[in-house]
């Protein structure tokens, strides 16, 4: 039906005859000729009709945006004063002797130039539309090559394709299940995978060493920016392997694909760091190192100090005295902004914000400025200065509280810093985060939870030394950092069946309950389970940072909202009684 692509058109194609087909993007009438800007996936070419081609012109005249047209015609040069250096086709045109109008097209709800002032509800609610802009049609063909190179990478690998099963066990991970009734079984569920990771487990069990699969996964979790109901990740699963083996030949992959698709070199090679040293200077197991602001430990002589909001955290094993260092913020913030921050870090629990304004770094006490400076003894002055290198100008904020609190509180204002005060640095800054605790302590639940999920190996080889102290063990798991974005994460996992049912016990899951959930698994491992390990890529998050995106939406052809409806499709909906009744279901309303 057509011979070239809009986009492809050139200089090289001069006096050859074209047929295209594609979209109006606009449409032009100049003085009795008719330009019209045709649009396809490829990109943009200008077409000409004259006059003088009578036929074609006439129909011209009746095309409006959208319409959906096929073309014939001889490509030429477009005068040098009409040419279009921004447009990869500007210096062509096509000069056309037939048309045909494929389908007529309504007005759109929004003209695509004009999406970035159109509500998000509406670019979803005609997602078909909004997919038809230059933007949205690039992100989607670069996850398409990025899906495509990953396939290649990991072929070449030797890794084996494998698809696992998308009706399951409902499993713990972290977030609820999405539940499937079963129609043969009354009363029955299947769920949803969160994840592959038993079944890409099992599969080394089987002797396949290598696995991977590009695979959707579903939690029913509350939704922010960077999550979706449904998402794609590349699951891997290698056998016979190290930390180090994995950690190299993912790395190697990465910065493989940042050169091949979006030319750019990454780091060689990453940087690591580990769990405690990310959270202690940048309050974050996933820090954007882009930002040059640390957190600095000053426990240690606030503990001393009268001044309670300060002395009682950091005499608390579990609290914590951080203050941050902001270059020139003495001279860039206001007072209102000041306010401000102290309001943003109470989202996260912070009870306020403390700051010392450095006017005068040279000049002692006299030199700052601070409505606690009246609780600090001149001793911790000299070493808070001393210790966060406070310069002329600078400006130091203060988190005091239970480790938690301030961790949270003063890493995200970090980040909010470096974005409000333009102190991003640019380019890509990747690293490993390693040696993450084995378990979390759930304060309302009063028991031991795991941080990444029950089958992640301890650094430990010793059931014994795990079910003595599981809350000081860490674990093998690694996660990959991007810009402060956590774009994969992983782990060794566990192989011996003594070891995973001590993990249970940790995590308060006795005998039975073990057996109902994971019974499989605990069989599977007593029958020659060899030493392996995996990652997990979020690949709606990667492709995002890939295209600069600032949504996972923009990524997705047909995402859902942040309240996990598609306003498409107008899903989730309402399902006939005679469905129910054949799923052995009744509804209710929910008492309030």
């Amino acid at each position: 039906m057509r011979s070239h692509y809009c986009g492809y058109l050139n200089e090289s194609l001069i006096d050859k005859e074209v047929t295209l087909c594609g979209w109006v993007n606009h449409r032009r009438d100049h003085g009795g000729v008719i330009f019209i800007d045709l649009r396809d996936r490829e990109g943009i070419v200008q077409i000409v009709f004259d006059p003088e081609i009578a036929e074609a012109f006439y129909i011209a005249e009746q095309v409006r945006n959208e319409y959906v047209l096929r073309v014939q015609g001889k490509v030429r040069q477009r005068p040098e004063d009409t040419a279009n250096p921004d447009l990869p086709t500007g210096q062509v045109e096509v000069v056309v002797s037939d048309i045909e109008i494929l389908n007529a097209s309504e007005t759109p709800p929004f003209h695509l130039d004009e999406a970035h002032d159109v509500s998000e509800d509406k670019r979803l609610k005609y997602r078909y539309i909004d997919l038809r802009r230059p933007d949205m049609q690039n992100n989607l063909q670069l996850r398409a090559k990025v899906n495509s190179f990953l396939r290649k990478f990991l072929d070449e690998q030797g890794f084996l394709e494998i698809e696992t099963p998308m009706l399951t066990k409902a499993t713990p991970e972290g977030a609820r299940d999405y539940l499937v009734p079963s129609r043969t079984h009354a009363g029955e569920f299947f769920a949803l995978p969160q994840s592959p990771q038993l079944f890409k487990q099992l599969l080394m069990m089987s002797g396949m060493e290598r696995y991977y699969q590009i695979v959707r996964c579903f939690r029913d979790e509350d939704l922010r920016a960077d999550r979706q109901p449904e998402f794609t990740q590349l699951d891997i699963e290698m056998s016979f392997i190290d930390e180090a083996t994995i950690r190299n030949l993912m790395e190697a992959m990465v910065r493989q694909l940042f050169k091949e698709m979006i030319d750019e070199e990454l780091a060689e090679p990453f940087p690591v760091m580990t769990f405690a040293e990310a959270m202690q200077r940048y309050g974050s197991d996933k820090p954007d190192l882009r930002i040059p602001l640390e957190l600095t430990d000053v426990n240690d002589f606030m503990a001393e100090v009268e001044f309670k909001v300060f002395a009682q955290p950091a005499s608390d094993p579990n609290g914590r005295v951080a203050a941050l260092c902001v270059p020139n913020g003495a001279k860039m913030l206001t007072r209102k902004q000041i306010d401000d921050y102290t309001k943003f870090v109470g989202i996260y629990g912070a009870k306020g914000l403390a700051y010392i304004k450095v006017n005068d770094v040279t000049a002692g006490r006299e030199g700052l400025q601070s409505p606690i400076l009246k609780f600090l003894p001149d001793d911790a002055i000299g070493k808070l200065l001393e210790r966060t290198q406070a310069k002329t100008g600078d400006i130091i904020f203060f988190g005091a509280d239970k480790a938690k609190v301030v961790n949270e509180a003063l890493g995200a204002l970090r980040l909010k810093l470096g974005e409000d005060l333009d102190l991003i640095e640019s380019g890509w800054k990747p690293l490993w985060v390693i040696d993450y605790p084995m378990f979390d302590w759930d304060e309302k639940e009063k028991r031991l939870t795991a941080l990444h999920h029950p089958f992640t190996a301890p650094n430990i080889t010793e059931p014994e030394a795990l079910a003595a102290s599981p809350e000081t063990c860490l674990s093998r798991a690694y996660d990959m950092v991007l810009n402060g974005n956590e774009v994969g994460g992983g782990s060794i996992r566990i192989h011996d069946l003594a070891m995973q049912s001590t993990v249970f016990k940790a995590l308060g899951i006795g005998e039975e309950e073990a057996q109902e959930k994971f019974g499989f698994l605990l069989e599977a491992l007593k029958y020659g389970c060899p030493p392996h390990g995996g990652i997990a890529f979020g690949m709606d998050r990667l492709v995002m940072l890939m295209c600069g995106a600032s949504s996972i939406r923009d990524v997705i052809a047909f995402p859902k909202t942040q309240t996990a409806s598609c306003l498409l499709t107008s899903a989730p909906s309402e399902a006939s009684q005679a469905q129910l009744k054949e799923l052995h279901l009744k509804t209710r309303q929910a008492v309030v």
